[in-house]
């Protein structure tokens, strides 16, 4: 049994992941900032879920989520930092505070996260940092520009804080998503291949990170597609980008 902390646990991914977690018998730690869905999951698993919310955007927020973690357990063994969110930039419209938005959320959040869950984690035996990345990072897509840099940004930060935290032996996985059908994803308008049931996802997720695996890509099909892609020549991504591309919007 392992003492875990879920970010973003009130729908979608983590939700899904936190029921296959809890049916394991997990302790679990849920934060969002919506308190009812994680209140809901406590009333069914009452000795395994601390409810632990707050917005991942405010680090005071977070640092209270620590303290309250550390009270009532005084270490982590995993932490799974799955919070985010994505919104999109439309062609003839850049708008510099969505993508600040965007960053703040993806980026900034998860460092604060971060912060907090590293000197619980040392506490551990074997300790397991997890954070959910996406396979967009991979290929620039239109429209993508404020998500894949955000999460473009986390790989980075993730891949080389795992060299940084080798010699204490944390082991550090990324999650890489294609599609999964969440409530953020069914806001897309476009077309969404080979796309997985949010449980699909979270069975897969918690299947491989008892590995402890440097990374966890699905589906396998769509990552080797989109990795093919992004290794194209620029300009022949170019081309593929402007097919993919919706006309400019005009007022």
């Amino acid at each position: 049994m392992s003492r875990i902390w879920l970010t973003g646990g009130s729908s979608g991914i983590g939700a899904a992941l936190a029921e296959v977690l809890l049916e394991e018998g997990h302790q679990l730690a849920l934060s969002a900032r919506q308190i009812a869905p994680l209140q809901a999951m406590a009333e069914r698993f009452p000795t395994q879920v601390l409810v632990a919310a707050g917005d991942i955007n405010d680090r005071y927020h977070v640092a209270e989520i620590g303290r309250r973690i550390e009270h009532m357990w005084g270490a982590l063994d995993l932490a799974i930092l799955n919070a985010g969110t994505c919104e999109y930039l439309e062609p003839g419209r850049f708008d510099a505070e969505l993508v600040e938005r965007v960053v703040r959320t993806n980026l900034l959040g998860a460092s604060h996260c971060v912060q907090v869950a590293l000197p619980l984690l040392r506490r551990s035996e074997r300790p397991h940092l997890a954070v959910v990345c996406s396979a967009v990072t991979w290929l620039a897509l239109p429209r993508a520009g404020a998500y894949g840099a955000s999460k473009a940004a986390l790989r980075y930060l993730i891949e080389s804080l795992r060299i940084d935290l080798a010699a204490e032996g944390i082991d550090v996985t990324l999650v890489s998503p294609g599609f999964v059908d969440t409530p953020l994803t069914r806001r897309n308008d476009f077309p969404m291949p080979m796309c997985w049931s949010a449980q699909r996802a979270a069975r897969r997720i918690a299947a491989h990170l008892r590995k402890r695996p440097l990374e966890i890509a699905f589906p396998l099909p769509f990552i080797l597609a989109i990795r093919l892609l992004g290794s194209l020549p620029a300009r022949w991504r170019l081309a593929l980008g402007r097919r993919l591309a919706r006309p400019q919007q005009t007022d």
